[in-house]
């Protein structure tokens, strides 16, 4: 037989195989045939490598779909799984940029307004290339900031980056977001205390991963916060199957037709996404850009008990609210802006 029968032979064998027409791969194996089957010696060997005698086959070729069944419970059939790198919600942190002057003004009224607790205020660089910023850490019980205030010109690409999240093994965490298919805007660098990097995600969404030296150790949340993605359709879905991914996140939800009021628009409704993983909670909201100000701005949302009390601390240590409260499906928001600028959302449950 020609090699070109020979192949044209097999490719039919696997075709009557696939269509489980067992009769037609029978009638083509003679009774002297020698041997049948694909062999693999060793442990690599898997189920579906068959050895067997003339039209004595093995008993799995007669019945496909249990063959398939073996295979799908085959460890050597099953992939690894893919790590998760995250390590909580509280070690995620908003990236709060505020003019330098402004900068204890905003200390004060953020945690007027949430509570909790800062870090030693402190002047570093935190950048690759050289820079000055003042920075402290924020720690509140709806969620984590990390402020700064540059004293010298802010170097690129920093400053549009929303979010950092402390992962497990940076350069591991790194391979795995660019698999998930982000981009590196600045590839790994040390920091003074671990190494950083910053990755965008479909449609220009900024994140920075981080880890530390010395393993932080951070009070559980109260609350955990959201982190607001506004995006268009064209990225929206290539947004999440990155994240999600990545984060090995779970859509909560997925409303095509949400208030329109969540951006400012109640005369439209939108698409709303919310996503939970070991980073916390992600929402997307996807509408056709058309956002009036300042919705687009708002980089994380701040879940709290009594929303009325919460505006009234905001606003009695120098914030603004900018818009609402309104009703937005099942919670109360409003949007707010702090000394320096920062804008945030402020929810609480439908009612509170």
């Amino acid at each position: 037989m020609s090699a070109e029968k020979n192949i044209t032979f097999v490719q039919d064998m696997y075709a009557a195989f696939a269509r489980g027409d067992i009769a037609y791969v029978l009638a083509r194996i003679p009774d002297d045939c020698a041997e049948f089957g694909v062999i693999a010696a060793g442990p690599s060997a898997v189920p579906w490598h068959l050895e067997s005698r003339g039209k004595a086959v093995a008993p799995e070729i007669e019945d496909p779909l249990a063959l398939l069944d073996k295979v799908a419970a085959s460890p050597q059939a099953a992939p690894a799984a893919a790590a998760d790198f995250s390590v909580g919600p509280q070690y995620d942190t908003t990236h709060v940029y505020v003019p330098a002057a402004d900068f204890d003004r905003f200390v004060a009224s953020f945690t007027a307004t949430f509570g909790g607790t800062t870090s030693r205020q402190g002047v570093f660089q935190v950048t690759p290339t050289p820079s000055q910023t003042m920075s402290q850490l924020v720690l509140t019980p709806a969620g984590t900031i990390s402020v700064f205030g540059f004293k010298t010109p802010i170097p690129y690409p920093f400053g549009a980056e929303r979010t950092g999240y402390l992962v497990t093994d940076i350069d591991a965490a790194v391979a795995a977001a660019r698999k998930a298919g982000a981009v590196r805007m600045v590839e790994t660098f040390p920091d003074p205390i671990g190494r950083d990097v910053v990755v965008q995600w479909a449609g220009g969404v900024n994140m920075q991963l981080y880890w530390h030296t010395t393993k932080p150790n951070y009070a559980p949340l109260a609350t955990v916060p959201e982190n607001r993605v506004y995006l268009t359709a064209d990225a929206a879905d290539a947004f999440v199957a990155q994240w999600t991914k990545f984060a090995h996140g779970r859509i909560v939800s997925d409303e095509r037709a949400a208030p329109g009021t969540e951006i400012g628009r109640p005369d439209t409704t939108i698409r709303r996404v919310r996503i939970d993983s070991g980073y916390g909670k992600l929402v997307l909201l996807v509408s056709d850009g058309a956002l009036p100000w300042p919705y687009g701005r708002d980089m994380t949302g701040y879940q709290v008990s009594d929303l009325d009390a919460t505006l009234a601390r905001a606003t009695a240590a120098g914030a603004t609210v900018v818009s609402g409260p309104y009703d937005a499906g099942d919670r109360r928001a409003a949007i707010v802006q702090f000394p320096g600028g920062y804008i945030a959302e402020i929810h609480a449950a439908a009612g509170r």
